[in-house]
């Protein structure tokens, strides 16, 4: 009960993290077309998440889209910040989406056993 709580918590807090991205996609729709469309794409996710938070074990595969995806994204950023592309400031995202990832995949809910049981049936 508490992990469910727990998860419904992390997925409001990122879900409301990633909306927020919002204010800085309309800043650099003109200016940086590329960030503003990777942008988009987090403040979508976002509100999936809100949305996921209400009945999390009915979307398992997009906690776990949301971790695998956040790990990927800090491996890019972090390559490239080790590689002098992008500022070494950068490394603050890395850190934060190395959290979100390890949170989400921890506080992720089981496989409920009637699913597995439909599944093989």
């Amino acid at each position: 009960m508490r992990r469910e709580r727990a998860l419904k918590i992390v997925l409001v807090l990122v879900g409301l993290l990633f909306t927020a991205l919002v204010y800085p996609l309309v800043l650099f729709v003109k200016q940086e077309p590329a960030l503003a469309m990777m942008l988009s794409l987090y403040v979508t996710l976002g509100i999936f998440l809100l949305l996921a938070s209400s009945n999390p074990s009915a979307n398992r595969s997009l906690i776990a889209f949301t971790a695998w995806s956040s790990f990927a994204h800090a491996a890019v950023m972090g390559l490239q910040a080790f590689r002098n592309l992008i500022p070494r400031g950068e490394l603050i995202g890395v850190a934060v989406l190395i959290v979100i990832g390890v949170a989400l995949i921890a506080l992720a809910p089981a496989k409920s056993i009637d699913r597995v049981l439909a599944a093989v049936v």
